[in-house]
């Protein structure tokens, strides 16, 4: 039996989300190659993340969603603080990603701004492995993250 990647998008308006969709749709086929399938967490209705995830190539993707946040707090994904949502190392970040694609920056958000990030490696109904975001900013490294249970 494969792995789940399940990964907890900030709302869709975010830069660091879009760079997230952007990353893992061309990291999709590899993980797929690899046992690792890609589950995206998010805020909106299905029909708003599926027209997301179409603009990266990912359309149809399987997701989940949790406008309440509830399965964000099951695991552990806290609100942002001040800090962790606009402190200089999101400023910065987030004008890199822009210079690299100014397509990927978005002034509508749909859902909680405040709502923090995270990547759970989940195996034989476990978690093998996470990332959770000190910052929205965070990048994580999908490959270190399935490299400790891949197929």
């Amino acid at each position: 039996m494969g792995s789940v990647l399940l990964v907890f998008l900030r709302h869709f308006g975010c830069v660091f989300c879009r760079e997230a969709l952007k990353d893992l749709s061309k990291k999709r086929k590899d993980l797929a190659s690899r046992g690792v399938e890609v589950v995206f967490v998010h805020m909106s209705d299905d029909e708003t993340a599926q027209e997301y995830f179409g603009r990266y190539g990912i359309a149809g993707v399987d997701s989940i969603s949790d406008p309440s946040c509830s399965l964000y707090q099951q695991f552990g994904l806290m609100k942002g603080r001040p800090g962790q949502l606009f402190g200089l190392k999101n400023w910065v970040r987030g004008f890199e990603v822009f210079v690299k694609d100014p397509s990927i920056v978005s002034v509508k958000q749909i859902g909680d701004g405040f709502q923090m990030p995270g990547v759970f490696l989940i195996k034989d109904s476990e978690v093998k492995q996470s990332f959770i975001h000190n910052s929205a900013a965070d990048k994580p490294d999908y490959d270190e993250i399935v490299d400790c249970c891949a197929a």
